[in-house]
């Protein structure tokens, strides 16, 4: 990614956080870099040097800013094909990928040779993906050692060592310090609970999103009221191992973030939850140039994101359920689901219990035993097929999955149509232009009785046609409220 070092030490003089996270500045007078929105004194214009990167920063020899946090930035989103691949993965490297895969395995993973992944990753980037990936560790045990009061040995396994010697050696080495001092009072809200922000780029409509996600929540795994956002969690390590428990998410405008609180169970998998949080809330999202973009249709509600899904898979399912049948009873079906194939999280707040199943729980699963939560022979047998597919590998149902591969072996499935297709780019793969084509809603709100219609109206939205579907329900949803 190419900077101007002019533009952004504009953007450094207004902090417009806009731009938080999209760079960083290295000091030079104070050997410190910082997010473009830091409240310190902002210093001379000679005395800056600009970088696409924490590890871009951190390898110039710049140590991170105690005040701004660097670590807290909020991440890209998935903008355009160019830097999408370098993009998808960086996310998975913050996840912890590279603690166990190689980057042979990454490459294959978003569907590119090794070769081009790294030439690609260093142009967007600045640093090699091994550099990436350790300084995401060391800043990952950095907001640890702040946030929590974990021991050491336990943050250095959650961030990604391999043991506390080689984390308190590369913490030394990298930032002159010993890993304690940055050891402050835990923020937990209670005992077994761990708090983290997660930072976003104004405006955030906080209360489109709950609404959103509140008319879809499935009960007992997921609780949505006024201000909160909880649900049960489960993921399936690398190792095959499943880690579960649950989150609550609130809302902290004053410091332009959302809080999430995690039960302690889920210490040893804390990377991942916290990048899954930021897919369900699309923290990564530019509202300033979708909502420009979409003009009048985004004008009642700024800030809009497409909430994504905890995990693809569980998308998917909702979205075979959800076929042709109204939400409320899709919901039902779904805690069906959910109540008879899910793992139990004890002493869950809200009355939470079941985690929605994985894909590896439904792919054990006949089609006749789905079939007793309420749904037809072809729609327990798409689920089973793609629970195969995902548990397997050979679908990967994530933001930084190759586009269209994915969306040729999703149709591939007997009973997942191409509604079906676009709302799992929509809110899986977080692809921004996705439309939900012949989408019933979309139809009569806009008044056209043809899907071709449909699209060629819905090109004057592209590349952002996900983001002005959410708006057109929002709209067909008032007026039916208004009737």
């Amino acid at each position: 990614m190419q900077l101007d070092p002019d533009t952004c030490y504009e953007t450094l003089l207004a902090r417009d956080r806009r731009f938080d996270g999209w760079f960083f500045v290295g000091v030079s007078s104070t050997g410190i870099y910082c997010r473009p929105v830091c409240a310190v004194r902002t210093p001379k214009r000679r005395n800056c040097h600009f970088f696409p990167s924490t590890a871009a920063a951190e390898k110039a020899g710049f140590r991170p800013c105690l005040r701004c946090r660097p670590e807290l930035a909020p991440g890209h989103g998935l903008l355009d094909l160019s830097s999408g691949l370098a993009q998808a993965a960086a996310a998975l490297i913050e996840e912890g990928f590279l603690n166990e895969g190689s980057v042979e395995q990454l490459a294959q993973r978003v569907g590119v040779t090794g070769r081009h992944l790294r030439r690609i990753f260093h142009l967007e980037f600045g640093v090699s993906m091994i550099d990436f990936a350790q300084t995401q560790r060391l800043l990952m045990a950095k907001r640890l050692l702040t946030d929590t009061s974990l021991p050491a040995a336990a943050v250095a396994l959650s961030a990604g060592f391999g043991s506390v010697r080689r984390f308190n050696d590369l913490f030394q080495k990298r930032y002159g310090l010993n890993p304690m001092r940055f050891r402050q009072d835990s923020s937990c809200a209670e005992a077994g609970t761990l708090t983290f922000p997660l930072a976003y780029r104004p405006p955030f409509s906080w209360q489109g999103v709950l609404e959103f996600l509140g008319f879809r929540q499935i009960d007992k795994v997921e609780y949505v009221d006024e201000s909160i956002y909880a649900r049960t969690v489960e993921i399936v390590r690398r190792d095959g191992k499943h880690v579960a428990g649950w989150i609550s998410i609130a809302h902290a405008p004053q410091r332009y973030a959302i809080e999430v609180t995690l039960s302690s169970s889920l210490t040893p998998v804390i990377a991942e939850v916290l990048a899954r949080v930021r897919r369900v809330f699309d923290l990564g999202s530019r509202p300033d140039l979708i909502d420009l973009h979409l003009g009048e249709l985004a004008a009642g509600l700024p800030g809009m994101r497409v909430p994504g899904g905890f995990t693809g898979f569980e998308i998917a399912v909702r979205a075979i359920v959800g076929q042709q049948i109204s939400v409320p009873n899709a919901r039902t079906v779904l805690s069906r689901i959910a109540t008879r194939f899910g793992l139990s999280v004890e002493g869950a707040p809200f009355g939470l219990l079941p985690t929605f199943p994985s894909a590896p729980a439904l792919a054990s699963v006949s089609p006749d035993l789905l079939r007793e939560t309420g749904i037809t022979r072809i729609r327990a047998e798409a689920i089973v097929a793609l629970a195969n597919e995902v548990a397997s590998g050979r679908i990967a149902l994530e933001p930084m999955a190759p586009l269209e591969d994915t969306l040729a072996a999703l149709r591939g499935i007997r009973g997942i149509g191409e509604w079906t297709v676009q709302y799992i780019a929509m809110r899986a793969l977080a692809w921004p232009n996705a439309l939900p084509e012949g989408d019933a809603v979309l139809m009569r709100h806009l008044g056209f009785s043809q899907t071709a219609a449909l699209k060629q109206h819905a090109s004057r939205w592209e590349p952002w046609r996900a983001y002005a579907t959410l708006h057109v329900w929002r709209l067909a949803e008032q007026a039916k409220l208004h009737r």
